[in-house]
């Protein structure tokens, strides 16, 4: 019984992604279940016990996570090879299999309900200074766009790509915006670190908002505004990075609003 083998079928069990260090601890249980009921079974009068486990799975009692990755890198090499239509990818949440960006498409058949739906520039653009700068405030987004972000933040709140992670200690406790984990799942990374250029971008002076001690509305309150078609900040990176994205998940260009007739 392969290593590879193993992973694969707890990938493929799992309804959720599962990181490396979790993989290795089921193997691990399973293999200490298996000694234990083995050395009941072959337990002699004198006391001694015989597991009886063949040895290549005595060798995964002890599995580490990177023995799990080196594992799973195996386990792609084969998939590519043979010309499967699936890879593992690691996500925020761990490692799934996922169908390749070329049968995407096919895909997305079944689900004819979803319509995909583009993300604006102004969208973007908001979208990338909340992804390199988070948590911030909408202040703190206008500054740097030079104009209104409500509509743009309800928006990307609708779509869940956007959340609100708490309020700054600041005059008038304003909220605090962050992307959320259907963000990393879209673009396809771990973790902010994993943004192009990010620790360049994430360290650039920004405009600063004006002082102001009014504090800002509820997120699920605040009114739709039209869009304004500003070019101060651009989201050519996170573009890139999408473009990158190695899973059958729809792109970030094709997220799917829960609102598929809203037309930006």
């Amino acid at each position: 019984m392969e290593l590879t083998a193993i992973i694969e079928a707890l990938l493929i069990a799992s309804e959720s992604p599962l990181p490396s260090s979790e993989i290795a601890r089921l193997i691990r249980a399973r293999i200490a279940e298996a000694e234990d009921d083995l050395a009941v079974e072959n337990e002699n009068d004198d006391g001694e016990n015989n597991s009886g486990l063949p040895e290549h799975l005595v060798s995964l009692a002890n599995i580490c996570e990177d023995s799990i990755t080196v594992a799973i890198a195996r386990l792609n090499h084969s998939y590519e090879t043979s010309d499967r239509a699936f890879l593992c990818a690691e996500r925020a949440k761990g490692w799934k299999i996922y169908t390749r960006p070329e049968y995407a498409e096919f895909v997305r058949q079944l689900f004819p309900g979803k319509k995909p739906s583009r993300l604006s520039g102004p969208a973007m653009e908001t979208l990338a200074i909340i992804a390199y700068r988070q948590p911030v405030t909408k202040a703190s987004l206008e500054a740097v766009r030079g104009v209104s972000c409500d509509g743009m933040l309800q928006k990307l709140l609708d779509r869940e790509l956007v959340k609100i992670g708490g309020r700054a200690e600041l005059p008038g406790r304003p909220l605090l915006y962050e992307t959320t984990e259907l963000f990393f799942e879209h673009f396809g990374i771990k973790s902010v670190e994993e943004l192009p250029n990010s620790s360049e971008l994430r360290t650039v002076k920004l405009p600063e908002p004006e002082d102001t001690a009014v504090a800002e509305e509820d997120a699920s309150t605040e009114e739709i505004l039209p869009q304004e078609d500003q070019d101060t900040f651009t989201a050519e990176d996170i573009e890139k990075q999408l473009a990158q994205t190695p899973s059958g998940v729809p792109k970030a260009e094709d997220v799917s609003s829960q609102n598929s007739s809203e037309q930006e």
